[in-house]
């Protein structure tokens, strides 16, 4: 009989203060976040008038975590969607975990792995190993027959690994009290100040189109500050602003996409992005002196990834007939989820501003005004590795 392999991937984005082309080969950072980019396009095409947000990274991740048991053509899907190299990309991942959980960032990349497998499962040495030395992943073990206790464990897991701010990932109906083998997880919890700060006094209510067409009042953030923004064009001539956020370690910044035509639907930009893409913006931005007025927000969504990822070529894992985790555990196994649940908080804190914003705060030039007040696109960027942590199309705040 064909057991369950259950795989649930977990993100969280957290921006909240302390009180509440490219010219050389990608990175394997790059390279997880392009295939993560592509699942986020399939899913807002359904959902065009949606927040959507989305952990690119996280998608990677827990695809990461599967790969050293997967055989076969389940193997090869894998690695073709992602790009890795054939021979065990291991080495490479384990720089990156490192590298985006750096305490050098000083904003905090909490990342977070585990496999919880039911008792007395046995579970092939080199995968548990793999999983363990490169994504410093625990294993638990469990007892599935109960699948309400089950399901009360694991997300006590995510709410302790996400400081609370997503307190249930799973319902105990997605665990099949006799079938399921494991249920692997994958957490990313990001707190980030930014680097100039947005005084919550200059904050008021203003005018939002959504994207549905509607005019929203939303709390409005506002600082006169320097930004890097540029103007960018899609293959099809579209123009679109960019404007990055940096946030305080200086590893890590936000970047703001916005059609500059206020007539163009941001779905018609949202296809042309990739880390390549993002990579040339760096070339087309400069620093400048303006009124950035930006929505707070707060979005969550919930993505089943099976539909993506299978229109992206990763089909077999999902086939109870062909699926390959014989190096998992000699146990035929599949996958029956594949779930990613994130969200993201803006709002105005951060550090305090430097010498030099504070000086350019008292400039006497009268600023152009940047206003983002209607739908738009936005990429959190560990720029050391180039890795996407999240993204999100918010059409209304």
């Amino acid at each position: 009989m064909k057991h369950l392999l259950l795989l649930l991937l977990f993100s969280l984005l957290s921006l909240y203060g302390h009180n509440g082309a490219l010219s050389q080969a990608p990175t394997y950072g790059e390279r997880g976040s392009d295939l993560g980019i592509q699942v986020f396009q399939h899913v807002v095409r359904s959902k065009p008038l949606e927040n959507v947000v989305l952990s690119p990274h996280g998608v990677a991740s827990i695809l990461g975590m599967l790969l050293p048991g997967a055989h076969g053509e389940t193997r090869k899907q894998i690695l073709i969607a992602l790009r890795y190299k054939k021979n065990g990309p291991y080495r490479m991942l384990k720089k990156l975990h490192k590298a985006l959980s750096a305490k050098s960032n000083q904003d905090a990349v909490l990342i977070a792995n585990a496999m919880f497998t039911k008792e007395g499962f046995p579970m092939e040495g080199p995968f548990v190993a793999t999983n363990k030395d490169n994504f410093q992943c625990e294993s638990r073990s469990m007892d599935f027959s109960n699948a309400d206790r089950a399901a009360e464990e694991i997300n006590t897991w995510v709410n302790n690994k996400t400081k609370g701010h997503i307190p249930s990932l799973i319902k105990a109906d997605m665990l099949d009290s006799v079938l399921t083998r494991l249920v692997a997880v994958n957490s990313i919890y990001f707190k980030g100040l930014w680097k100039s700060r947005f005084q919550p006094e200059n904050t008021k209510m203003r005018s939002f189109t959504g994207g549905d067409g509607n005019v929203y009042k939303v709390p409005m953030m506002s600082q006169l500050s320097v930004f890097n923004i540029g103007v960018a064009t899609t293959p099809q001539g579209l123009k679109y602003k960019v404007i990055e956020l940096p946030y305080h370690g200086g590893s890590i910044s936000m970047l703001i996409v916005l059609p500059l035509e206020e007539d163009t639907p941001l779905s018609r930009v949202i296809p042309h992005i990739s880390t390549a893409t993002v990579h040339s913006w760096t070339s087309l931005m400069h620093p400048r002196k303006v009124r950035l007025l930006i929505p707070k927000f707060t979005a969550d969504a919930e993505v089943d990834l099976e539909a993506p990822l299978s229109a992206l070529g990763i089909t077999d894992m999902f086939s109870q007939a062909k699926a390959d985790f014989r190096h998992i555990s000699s146990e035929p196994l599949h996958v029956s989820k594949a779930l990613q649940k994130a969200k993201i908080e803006v709002n105005e804190d951060g550090t305090k501003a430097t010498a030099v914003t504070t000086a350019i705060l008292l400039a006497r030039s009268s600023p152009p005004w940047v206003t983002v007040d209607r739908p738009f696109l936005f990429l959190i960027r560990h720029k050391p590795t180039g890795t996407i942590l999240f993204m999100g199309q918010i059409n209304q705040p």
